[in-house]
This record gives structure tokens, sequence and C-alpha cells, in this order.
């Protein structure tokens, strides 16, 4: 065990040791020597970061400018293939390097390099994607429904969820009246998209509408007309929620809110089918976009 005076004489020895200088200082001064700095070498190292960067960039605009003019055209909907080959040809980067630039330039790069010289790349094709591919320049995006179905609060119904496309009822009788929404969305304008939606039970098929969004009056009506504090998934809030914004099955302005009267519905599955599509000038490189969905209405009684 070590008393207090002992450890205080260590500490004092020590500190004068240091003070005449030991090894410990001389490591110090070494560590701190810096390296001479070479203007020349360090003015070609920019050089060839800069041909680098230009090298790439122009690289990732010509890829992003072939896929939207040239290969997607050739395609009839989007896909995978539209950016597992763009990102693959990050693989080239390095080669494309070798084959343009002097080798006096690539002998300079590292492995930083190429990794950064890669993302860069990905980046520079990825934004001009989203420029080609969006409004106000195109629309590949076809309509969907702004967020999924939903149905009016009525007597009778004790229960309901929705969810993966699924949407259960639970009543305590044998028949309750349902009014079903939804509502269509799309980049630009919601109501020139074409609109199909049936509904099928026991072999029995009802169409609910088969025309353009913007002509469907008669379902825009109901869902106006309709309590929009009553529906069963309840309405979208701010993030503090202190503004309601409406139904969360079509609260959006631009969106063609819409709503059928089901009448009297008993227990059973029902198969609704959905299918939004458009065609314009300025949609894309398909002359269709078109989008599908297969849901289902399962209500069961209970008690």
């Amino acid at each position: 065990m070590v008393d207090v005076d002992t450890a205080m004489r260590a500490s004092a020895f020590d500190k004068r040791k240091r003070g005449r200088g030991g090894p410990g200082d001389k490591e110090e001064s070494k560590s701190r020597e810096l390296e001479p700095f070479k203007p020349d070498e360090h003015a070609v190292k920019e050089v060839a970061d800069a041909y680098s960067m230009w090298l790439v960039i122009i690289y990732g605009l010509s890829v992003a400018l072939f896929m939207r003019y040239v290969f997607m055209p050739t395609t009839t909907e989007p896909s995978r293939i539209h950016w597992v080959l763009p990102v693959s040809l990050a693989a080239t980067v390095p080669s494309l390097h070798k084959l343009v630039l002097p080798s006096r330039i690539v002998e300079l790069y590292t492995g930083g390099n190429w990794f950064r010289a890669c993302f860069l790349f990905v980046f520079t094709w990825l934004a001009l994607t989203f420029v080609l591919s969006n409004p106000p320049l195109s629309d590949i995006a076809p309509p969907t429904t702004s967020n999924g179905i939903d149905i009016q609060e009525s007597d009778g119904i004790i229960d309901s969820s929705w969810r993966g496309g699924e949407y259960n009822l639970e009543i305590d009788r044998d028949e309750v009246h349902v009014v079903m929404g939804l509502g269509v969305a799309d980049n630009i304008d919601a109501e020139t998209a074409q609109v199909l939606i049936t509904l099928t039970h026991k072999g029995s098929t009802l169409i609910l509408a088969n025309d353009t969004a913007g002509n469907l009056t008669e379902a825009m009506q109901t869902f106006d007309e309709q309590d929009q504090g009553d529906w069963l998934r309840g309405n979208e809030t701010t993030i503090t929620r202190k503004t309601n914004l409406g139904p969360k099955v079509s609260n959006r302005a631009e969106d063609v809110s819409l709503a059928w009267d089901l009448g009297l519905l008993g227990p059973g599955t029902y198969d609704l089918h959905i299918e939004m599509s458009e065609s314009r000038d300025n949609m894309g490189p398909w002359e269709l976009n078109k989008w599908t969905a297969d849901w289902k209405i399962k209500i069961s009684q209970t008690g």
C-alpha cells in the first residue's frame, strides 16, 4: 500500500525527469514533425480529381438520358431493370477512367477515389432520373387510390379494421347499411384518370364506376353528402394533432373523392376490383400507365 508522501515524491521525481528531457520528449517532438508540402504534387492531384468528377457526372447524365429516352420506351411498364441496370454500371467507373484518361492521371487514383466516383455516378444518375420522370417534364407513375378504402359508420357495425387489402367489418345483425369511399390520386390531374371499379359477391358483379374520375359526379356528390367525421378509419391530423386535415381515405384537395351507397350487405366476402389508368402526351415513355388492385370486404356477424 502506498502512502501519500511516497506518491508525492514519485510525482515530483517524474516531473524533474521530464524537465531534463527524457525519451518521451524525443518521441513527442518526432510526432509533431509535418511532412513537407509539395505544391506541384498537390496541384496534380487536384487536377486529377477534377477530371474524375466531371467524367463521372457526364457519365451519370448520359446513362440517365439513355434510360429515359431510349431504353424505357422499349418497355411497357415500370420494372426492376430500370434501376438495376444503371446501378450495376457503377462497376464500370474505374474502367471508364482507364479508357478515357491518361495513365499518368489514373495512377494517382486510390481505392478511396473509386469509391467516391461510384457514389457520385449513382447519385448523378438518380437525381436526373427524378427530374426526367416526374412533373412537370413527365409522369411515369399511374393514378392510384389516395389511401385505400373506408366505410361510413352505420347502425350495427361494432368493429372494423383495414389491413393488407382487406376491410373487415363485424356486425351484430343480419344486414347493415354500407357506404364505401375512396380517393383517386395522381401526380398531375386526377380527374383525367380512367377508373373501373367492380364489386363481386357470390358470382354477382356490380359495376360501381367505369369512366374518368372527373365524370363520376354522382359518386363525388355521395362522398360530399357523408359526414366527414363518420368514416370508420377516422380523420388525418397534423403531427401536433391540432389541425384536422379530413378523412384518412381522401383528404388532399387535388384528389377526387368518391363514394358509393352499397345498400344493405350481410355476412360474407365481397371482392373489390379496382383499375386506374391514364394516357397523356406528357405522361412519359409508355402509352398507358395502369394500376390495379384486388381487395376484399369481409363482413362477419357476432353475437
